[in-house]
């Protein structure tokens, strides 16, 4: 039997008077490749929200790597090796790839405050690692990040999440403004993790995408888990069953 990586609980969360989860029970098995579906105001990016430290739930609990955990920030949820890579990437434009990649993380020479000297070849070293692990490929880690392709910019936050003793990754619509072959691309990358032993959670509303790329498809609906189904047992149909709520009035 497969251990479970991530756990959830009776999660629950209200806004004024709606209820944007309620009493949802989740999990992620180590290694595991996971999607999460649902309409728009399903409830899927409150629960991300919730499992990455975002926001507080009102009620439940969350387990992770066999700890019961209580994240009141993303820095929370990263410290334990929970890494999230944003629909918008968090990056900054007009520094280059390896001062990306270290965002937050920068290795320094010499700490003096906010007057550091910061170990340049050092990080781009490091950077270089981190791009090969993950199969990224940056012809110069020099270059703004202004210059670059959005597939490449989405692969270098997905190498950075990756990059730091990371246990679980979670992803929101990660090629969802990429092209056709950007998104061949990413895919890829996503593959390598699996074969690396990543978890990785997708949220994503494009369904070939998800029986590309996951073993389980959990699916929301108002606020609440609709099921979730191996994807070897089920097909496209019966997923869109369950996110419009049909399989329901059956």
């Amino acid at each position: 039997m497969t251990a479970s990586l991530l756990e959830a609980h009776g999660i629950g969360k209200h806004f004024g008077g709606v209820a944007a989860a309620d009493g949802v029970d989740f999990h992620i098995n180590q290694h595991e490749h996971v999607a999460l579906v649902g309409d728009n105001g399903a409830g899927k990016s409150t629960l991300v929200k919730i499992l990455t430290g975002a926001i507080l739930p009102d009620s439940g609990e969350i387990w992770f790597d066999g700890q019961r955990r209580h994240f009141t920030t993303p820095l929370d949820a990263r410290r334990v090796g929970i890494e999230t890579v944003y629909q918008n990437l968090a990056l900054a434009d007009h520094l280059d790839v390896a001062a990306n990649l270290f965002l937050g993380r920068e290795d320094c020479r010499i700490r003096l405050g906010p007057f550091s000297l910061l170990a340049h070849d050092r990080m781009r070293r490091k950077a270089g690692e981190l791009l090969a692990q993950t199969g990224v490929k940056i012809p110069d880690l020099r270059e703004p990040l202004q210059n670059l392709s959005g597939g490449q910019r989405q692969s270098i936050a997905i190498a950075r999440a990756v990059g730091w003793g990371s246990k679980l990754i979670i992803m929101d619509e990660p090629t969802a403004a990429l092209g056709v072959q950007e998104t061949a691309h990413v895919e890829q990358i996503i593959r390598n993790l699996k074969n690396q032993g990543m978890a990785v959670l997708i949220v994503s509303h494009n369904l070939r995408q998800v029986f590309d790329l996951c073993d389980t498809i959990w699916v929301m609906r108002r606020g609440r888990i609709a099921g979730h189904r191996e994807k070897r047992s089920v097909s496209a149909e019966n997923i869109v069953r369950l996110i419009t709520g049909a399989d329901a009035v059956a």
